[in-house]
């Protein structure tokens, strides 16, 4: 089976302004840049030094010292890249020209009084903003939402998501001692992509735990979201898996009413070396036994997803497509359903209390 999982690229890319210079630019933005050929016109990093350092490696052009600098001399059709923790999110927006395409990196906020902030700011300066929900631009999520929009796995009743492995959280330094590490920070793809399959729940229940022996916020996450009494959407995370690779596990599994398909991803398997992505998917014949075939996929989550993200973005801008998924004004609603699994984990279930003693 052919199927079309590549993003459209741009027609005229329009040059790249990236404001922030970490180990995402370096892992995934410069590099899937580099292979769509987007231009990337000048950095600006907090510490000049770490963006000159950057710059060197991939042949950037321009160094400036503050975001004031770097819009001052940007291109006039630049696309801003915002790539800071999102508490610097709000005063960088303010400073970008009004109407400007700008990429914000995702959480949208790390509370949902900072999402509303940053949504206020990109209406006042009709900025044409999009979040950086990368996962919904996978190969393998690509091709599954092909898939389902051709009817070929029938009517979708399931869909999981489901992490079990070692996270070496010390490679992100300024994420691992968040207070609310594992949903806003790594299962909030979760929750923005399977919005994007099945719109927002009607309700969540979740719970987010903390690892007896560590210092993390939280490592281990489960939550669902109520989409009514047929669909099952269920994201499960164990970040703490330090058992060896023979019963880790990392996928995305659709079940429809004709058939099913798991895309495993590899990316989070022995990070960040990652393992090879697998992608199945099962079709029901009538007098047959179900039979799973493999379709071989290019690319990645790292760096290949980002190629999706900002591509959309700069056709969106350019007029070449009415539609910017991950645009603010849709993704301000993923920003919800996280807020209210942290509400729905901190308040707790049933209390059994009430209904115990009627036994006693």
């Amino acid at each position: 089976m052919e199927i079309p999982y590549k993003p459209t690229l741009p027609q005229n890319p329009a040059p790249i302004i990236i404001i922030g210079a970490g180990g995402i630019v370096t892992d995934a933005h410069l590099p899937a840049y580099r292979k769509a050929g987007f231009e990337v016109a000048g950095i600006t990093n907090r510490t000049r030094a770490r963006a000159e350092k950057v710059a060197a490696e991939w042949n950037i052009p321009n160094v400036y010292d503050t975001v004031a600098d770097a819009v001052a001399n940007a291109p006039a059709n630049a696309v801003y890249d915002i790539t800071i923790m999102p508490e610097k999110f709000v005063e960088t927006l303010e400073q970008l020209p009004e109407g400007s395409a700008v990429l914000i990196q995702k959480p949208m906020g790390d509370y949902f009084w900072q999402s509303k902030e940053i949504l206020e700011v990109c209406r006042r300066k009709k900025l044409v903003a999009a979040i950086n929900c990368q996962l919904r631009f996978a190969p393998y999520v690509s091709a599954a939402r092909w898939m389902i929009e051709q009817g070929l796995i029938g009517k979708l009743y399931d869909l999981e998501v489901r992490v079990t492995l070692e996270t070496p959280w010390e490679l992100f330094p300024f994420v691992m001692v968040h207070p609310r590490l594992e949903i806003q920070y790594h299962s909030i793809h979760y929750i923005d992509l399977l919005r994007s399959f099945l719109g927002d729940p009607k309700s969540v229940m979740a719970k987010t735990l903390k690892h007896p022996a560590k210092k993390l916020s939280s490592s281990r996450s489960t939550i669902l979201l109520d989409y009514g009494d047929t669909m099952h959407a269920v994201i499960n995370t164990n970040h703490d898996h330090s058992f060896g690779p023979h019963n880790q596990e990392s996928f995305i599994k659709w079940e429809g009413t004709k058939g099913a398909i798991k895309a495993r991803m590899g990316l989070l398997m022995d990070y960040p070396h990652g393992v090879p992505d697998k992608f199945e998917y099962v079709i029901i014949e009538e007098g047959k036994a179900p039979e799973w075939k493999e379709v071989k996929l290019e690319g990645s989550w790292f760096p290949d997803a980002f190629i999706g993200t900002m591509g959309s973005l700069m056709r969106y801008k350019a007029g070449e497509t009415d539609v910017l998924p991950t645009n603010v004004e849709d993704v301000i609603k993923t920003m919800a359903v996280v807020e209210s699994a942290y509400q729905s984990s901190d308040n707790g279930g049933v209390p059994l209390s009430d209904k115990l003693k009627e036994v006693v």
